[in-house]
């Protein structure tokens, strides 16, 4: 039996079960998209866009999904104490896919301290700032949710919207600048093989600023897959930065789908990270719509064993006078799997654009295989565009020279490799975080845990060994 089926047969038995537990505008998008998941299935490899990632293996076990949202017995205020140090920010969690408040989730710790940060998410980071589930804000999600996110063009994105029952929204209204840095943690927990369907809609108006953090985080050591579509809209001279930072464990598995569209004179910074998976194909697309709007995109993937990370980025240049600049470095160790598919695409109308494209990949182990396939297509002529790709090995004669030097074979290793992906860290722009992340990477190459250090899972974690 096709995976595809198992979900189809599902869906048809839980519809009225998912429509229930469900914020209503994924309801009024629930029944294209799953027509279009019929029609579609999951995506395969015969498809070039997903010709390094077996999707369809990825549903073949058997998952479990909280179609009844049951309360996961966990507050992560508690768990996760993820602030970076030197850098306040506004804290949020989604726990699996659910936006966590207190009265939800109803931890069991009572203390006058477990309740503070119900009080917290009441609090907006700034006035008009709305940060909450899809629920609470209906009106507001509809008139946004499924209009970048295409259920038509994409199995994985059709799949996402016909099972996903709640979201997160993160709305700035026009004019406002929010000063604290939003940081968003999500939590994976479950004692049984879990599938969460993750859904969030972030919306800036015209000049509205904000800087958003995402780290994702398992509490379980058992087999979690997620699903996550994330739709951005960037209005008039607005100004965004999105990090994403994955550091989960071998038993994951992150199915994720970007859609951004930028207006004129928007400025937008997208750096995702990959520190520890176990699978992970992330597709990133962008819509340059106004003039004078900038993207920066960046990417960096850290993999060993059997990992295996798939990117792939599609910058649409629909409007003259616009730039993008993107690069995405990898360092595959043992037997991991790289893959990066980029493509910018400058339409006919989209004089004066200016686009470059960089990805540089370096396989530590003669096991490592990595993929890549850069790809442009212009059709105006007054552009200016490029691209590139490489894929080495560390550098025979810097080891020697650093040898020589007294430097032992492994810290040697481990320098050159901190080194090479430098590069992508620094276009970070937050000091705070980006020395946060200087000090994890150095971490993950030295084979630690990259957990803070007051999280008490990890804790936990070490005293069982």
């Amino acid at each position: 039996m096709r995976p595809e089926q198992q979900y189809i047969d599902l869906y048809a038995q839980a519809e009225a079960l998912l429509r229930n537990h469900s914020a209503e505008p994924l309801n009024r998008l629930r029944a294209r998209a799953f027509a279009d998941f019929e029609r579609l299935g999951f995506p395969t490899r015969r498809q070039e866009a997903y010709k390094y990632t077996d999707i369809a293996k990825c549903f073949e076990p058997d998952y479990g999904m909280n179609f009844k949202r049951l309360a996961f017995p966990v507050n992560p205020y508690e768990v996760f104490r993820c602030d970076v140090p030197n850098m306040s920010t506004a804290l949020y969690f989604m726990v699996n896919d659910a936006f966590y408040t207190a009265a939800s989730h109803k931890p069991q710790a009572a203390s006058a301290e477990a309740k503070a940060p119900a009080a917290r998410n009441a609090s907006p980071v700034a006035d008009g700032v709305i940060i909450g589930s899809f629920r609470e804000h209906a009106g507001l999600v509809s008139q946004y949710l499924g209009t970048l996110a295409d259920t038509s063009q994409d199995g994985i994105t059709a799949f996402n919207t016909a099972f996903a029952q709640d979201g997160l929204l993160i709305y700035i209204p026009k004019g406002t600048v929010v000063e604290k840095p939003i940081q968003l943690i999500n939590i994976l927990r479950s004692d049984v093989p879990l599938l969460a369907n993750r859904r969030v809609l972030i919306i800036l108006e015209d000049d509205a600023q904000a800087r958003l953090l995402v780290c994702d985080h398992a509490m379980d050591s058992v087999n979690f897959l997620t699903t996550q579509v994330i739709e951005v809209f960037a209005g008039r001279n607005a100004v965004f930065d999105l990090y994403e930072l994955e550091e989960t464990h071998t038993g994951n598995t992150r199915l994720s789908n970007l859609y951004v569209r930028q207006e004129a004179g928007s400025n937008v910074l997208l750096n995702g990270m990959t520190l520890t998976c176990g699978t992970t194909r992330n597709t990133t697309r962008v819509l340059l719509a106004g003039e004078g709007a900038e993207l920066n995109l960046c990417g960096m993937a850290i993999a060993d064993g059997n990992q295996h990370v798939d990117n792939r980025t599609v910058i649409d240049h629909a409007v003259p006078s616009c730039r993008s600049n993107e690069l995405y470095k990898y360092v595959l160790d043992g037997q991991a799997t790289g893959a990066f598919a980029g493509l910018i695409l400058v339409r006919p109308d989209a004089q004066h654009t200016d686009a470059r494209q960089t990805n540089r990949n370096l396989c530590a182990t003669r096991e490592a295989r990595m993929y890549t396939q850069p790809q442009l297509e212009i059709y105006a002529d007054d552009v200016k565009c490029s691209h590139g790709a490489t894929v080495g090995q560390l550098d025979d004669a810097a080891l020697f020279y650093m040898r020589q030097r007294g430097i032992p074979l492994h810290e040697a290793r481990l320098l050159l490799m901190f080194a090479f992906v430098n590069e992508v860290v620094d276009t970070i722009r937050l000091d705070a975080l980006k020395d946060r992340l200087h000090h994890l990477v150095e971490k993950r190459f030295r084979g630690e845990l990259g957990k803070c250090r007051e999280c008490k899972v990890m804790c936990k974690e070490n005293e069982q060994r």
